[in-house]
């Protein structure tokens, strides 16, 4: 008898119904999603924004925009010295996503608007569009901040300024490796750090030669080797050099005025571990035309007009990582049960989550009250304010980030270790900007060079301060142990971070207390200056509202 042909009931190709997953966080809008952000927009002096701003948070929520961050990082830029034929090109591919997130970037004014339409709130504005634009896509925002931050820079030399200036600062984005005189936008990146000093520029050994009577303004041709240029595919670079007089500051294009190209010459790529979608390069420069920019031997003084905006942009892209970070544990912690109870719902999970909000809610405060007082550098208190403040927030925000990327990582669970979740590259990208544009090191050494050089910031920072004085006991022992601190001139130096440290809660503090919900001030003065905090997030002491400071924090779909 011959065996009946066995039957495969059509439901085992089915083994189960996926339940208990969150759907991706996505088709919101970003700014309309962050209380704390739309106060902070108005406080600071750009309310009149708010329509254009809450247009660009709508963008930035769009699952097409969210996609393009994953696209622009799945495929690394590509190195093409030469053509075909053997010439130098040295052209650098990218993935197609990366030049759509540059193009939003800039059509929307994060490389230039507070130049190009200066007014009152201008830089808050603009703050608030790039940190929910590098929610998104963090890597390819170097060369945008760096085209922001060259317009000052350029200032010293105002010949160039008017060559090159309405195109750095005009809406248009163009990605093709043509000379500078062919397009209608320009984009500016910088090449500071040479291997043998790192961020002791005044070791390099670059040289300049100039062509003619040589000075400020005049051509050079610049012979040696830059270790770290990024985005290399920009159209110009404030490069240092060496001449007779010392470090030098010059403007050096990618293809000379003739046409022909520039022998700005990449060497390699970096192999980097986050930061993926942009490209960061080894060059030699083999007699390379450039302008200088500033007075002879002035170099560093010329090009830390530059520095200090890229400084602030680490913030608001440390900041902005926070924030995406935060409203993807919450999300996930809202749509995923254990144990029998949501995990949002959960006491230790909100001692979790209430914790990292606070960090993430401090670092955007502090970032958004330094661009209010970058927009009015004529007021004395704003202008010594942004003077010391940006270094301590740089390295304050920027040095905190890692740790939070991981907690809300760990939060999100082993979906969040996957590349195919955003975390993943949250994470890669958290030590980024705490290392780029001068280590935490270096940031706490321009501190105390700050206070040495004017020691009238100190005032101003706690003028800052005293504005929070008497609403949290908490808080004004923490301002009086601090400002104690500098009674004591001597071991500075050794004690540089422990003060910065200080200087950043405080002034987080301060800003909290005057102008955050009840729950938001109250947990972080009891979470951060009682002398309460733990080593890890989730050391939140009793009594504190998690369950208001979750809610503030939460986008709601």
């Amino acid at each position: 008898m011959m065996n009946k042909p066995f039957k495969v009931d059509r439901f085992l190709a089915s083994t189960h119904e996926v339940e208990n997953q969150p759907q991706p966080l996505e088709n919101y809008n970003v700014f309309l999603a962050d209380n704390a952000l739309q106060e902070a927009l108005v406080r600071e002096g750009a309310e009149w924004a708010l329509a254009d701003v809450a247009k660009f948070g709508e963008l930035a929520g769009r699952s097409e925009t969210i996609a393009l961050g994953f696209d622009a990082n799945a495929q690394k830029p590509q190195l093409r010295t030469h053509d075909r034929y053997g010439n130098r090109v040295d052209e650098i591919k990218f993935h197609p996503a990366y030049h759509q997130l540059m193009r939003i970037g800039i059509e929307n004014g994060l490389h230039a608007s507070p130049w190009s339409n200066p007014k009152s709130g201008a830089h808050v504005a603009r703050a608030a569009k790039y940190y929910m634009h590098t929610q998104v896509e963090a890597a390819h925002g170097c060369p945008i901040t760096m085209t922001f931050a060259a317009i000052p820079a350029l200032k010293h030399q105002p010949e160039l300024l008017t060559k090159f200036g309405a195109r750095i600062m005009a809406p248009h984005y163009d990605s093709r490796n043509v000379p500078e005189n062919e397009k209608a936008g320009l984009t500016i990146g910088m090449a500071m750090t040479e291997k043998q000093g790192g961020s002791d520029v005044r070791r390099n050994t670059t040289r300049a030669y100039p062509l003619g009577k040589g000075g400020a303004g005049e051509a050079y041709e610049l012979v040696g080797h830059k270790w770290f240029v990024s985005a290399p595919m920009c159209d110009a670079f404030l490069v240092l050099a060496q001449t007779e007089s010392g470090l030098s500051c010059f403007l050096l294009p990618r293809w000379r005025p003739d046409g022909s190209k520039n022998p700005l010459q990449i060497q390699q790529l970096k192999d980097k571990m986050g930061n993926v979608a942009n490209a960061s390069s080894e060059t030699e420069l083999r007699g390379a035309l450039a302008w200088m920019v500033g007075e002879e031997g002035r170099g560093v003084n010329t090009i830390i007009e530059m520095v200090a905006m890229t400084r602030y942009d680490c913030m608001i892209g440390s900041s902005a990582g926070m924030r995406q970070a935060l409203v993807q544990a919450i999300h996930h912690c809202d749509h995923r049960a254990a144990f029998g109870e949501t995990l949002s719902k959960q006491p230790l999970m909100q001692n979790v989550l209430a914790d990292l909000a606070l960090e993430s809610e401090a670092a955007m405060t502090y970032m958004m009250r330094i661009a209010r007082a970058m927009d009015n550098q004529d007021n004395e208190h704003e202008r010594l304010l942004s003077r010391i403040a940006t270094p301590i927030g740089k390295y304050w925000i920027c040095k905190r980030t890692p740790n939070h990327s991981y907690e809300a990582m760990e939060v999100v669970g082993g979906t969040g270790v996957m590349e195919t979740h955003i975390m993943a590259r949250l994470f890669r990208e958290s030590p980024i900007n705490a290392i780029w544009e001068g280590s935490g090191n270096v940031q706490c050494l321009d501190i105390l060079r700050a206070i040495d050089k004017e020691p009238e910031v100190l005032d101003a920072y706690f003028e800052e301060l005293k504005r929070a004085q008497g609403a949290d006991r908490r808080f004004d022992s923490f301002m009086a142990d601090l400002k104690n601190s500098f009674t004591d001139s001597s071991n500075l130096q050794y004690r540089a971070r422990n003060i910065a440290d200080r200087m950043a809660l405080a002034l987080q503090g301060a800003l909290l207390l005057q102008h955050a919900p009840q729950s938001v001030a109250e947990g972080f003065c009891a979470g951060r200056l009682s002398g309460h905090t733990g080593l890890n997030y989730g050391n939140l002491p009793i009594n504190v509202d998690c369950e208001a400071i979750i809610n503030r924090a939460r986008v709601q779909l």
